[in-house]
């Protein structure tokens, strides 16, 4: 049984009349008898008897419209849920701090004003593989993932850059001058550093436990802009991606400094669960994502 067979059968109900019925649905006549047929056959019962070209209902029948009627108020009730789901939906974005604040907020922009009715929920993702279990969850509709390259087989991901990772220092600070200093320098050397987990502080890391050299002193923030602001008024060193410093070393605020350790190289890319259901307004914001990384 389907919902256009309990449409016919309450409305043949209700006008008494296969001709008629056949009118107001626009079928024909035919095809009211068939479906009434069929509904007879699969619940095993006379809904209508046939007196001559007067119909009326069974018992059963009688039955079945109180059912029927509730079906069809429910299938509406069902329908219009799904079309306040797609007014009301909203897009889960993961993405690390730095993406936040310096790529996304443009890239929102543009999206806003095609998806106004589309809300956006943020979550933190510093590596590839909170990326991957908050995409296989469901927790995330996709994320920017800035990490070393690793193999997500769950995942569909595109290539959005290659992030540029620097060293800086307060200008003022003449411990490096100009020039190119090893991991070896940084044993004296106060380190103001992003949370823990965050993917270009763990190769970092990795790299100067391999070296045997870890600073002085290591401080973690919360903020990048924290960092920034430490490091501005020479209390340390600070490695981070060169977009979120660019203004501060066009402004000499900070120094970039040059470094002759062999850290992995970090790529950001943009990816979704591979069976994810694209629905059109994640489309759009795909493209609108994919076309601004080229830009930047």
């Amino acid at each position: 049984m389907d919902i256009k067979q309990l449409q016919t059968f309450l409305t043949a109900s209700d006008t008494l009349s296969f001709t008629q019925t056949a009118q107001l649905l626009d079928y024909a006549q035919s095809t009211i008898t068939a479906q009434i047929k069929s509904l007879e056959e699969e619940l095993g019962v006379v809904l209508f008897e046939r007196l001559g070209k007067r119909i009326t209902l069974t018992e059963e029948g009688k039955r079945l419209q109180q059912y029927a009627q509730k079906m069809l108020d429910l299938d509406m009730e069902m329908k219009k849920a799904m079309l306040n789901e797609q007014e009301q939906a909203v897009l889960k974005i993961g993405a690390q701090e730095s993406q936040c604040v310096y790529r996304l907020p443009s890239i929102l922009q543009q999206f806003q004003k095609s998806h106004p009715q589309v809300k956006i929920i943020f979550k933190p993702v510093h590596t590839t593989e909170i990326a991957k279990d908050l995409l296989q969850s469901g927790h995330l509709d996709v994320a920017f993932i800035t990490d070393i390259y690793r193999e997500t087989p769950m995942l569909h991901r595109e290539r959005l850059l290659q992030e540029q990772l620097v060293f800086v220092t307060a200008p003022t600070d003449d411990n490096f001058g100009k020039v190119v200093f090893s991991s070896q320098q940084l044993i004296n050397e106060t380190l103001l550093l992003t949370e823990s987990g965050c993917s270009y502080r763990n190769q970092l890391e990795i790299q100067l436990q391999q070296e045997g050299t870890l600073p002085y002193q290591m401080i973690e923030f919360a903020s990048i802009e924290a960092i920034k602001q430490c490091v501005m008024a020479g209390l340390g060193i600070s490695f981070l991606p060169k977009m979120v410093v660019e203004k501060e070393l066009e402004n000499h605020r900070l120094k970039e400094l040059t470094t002759s350790m062999n850290l992995a190289d970090i790529f950001t890319d943009i990816a979704w669960h591979k069976n994810k259901h694209i629905s059109p307004y994640l489309a759009d914001f795909i493209e609108i994502a994919m076309k601004s990384y080229k830009k930047f």
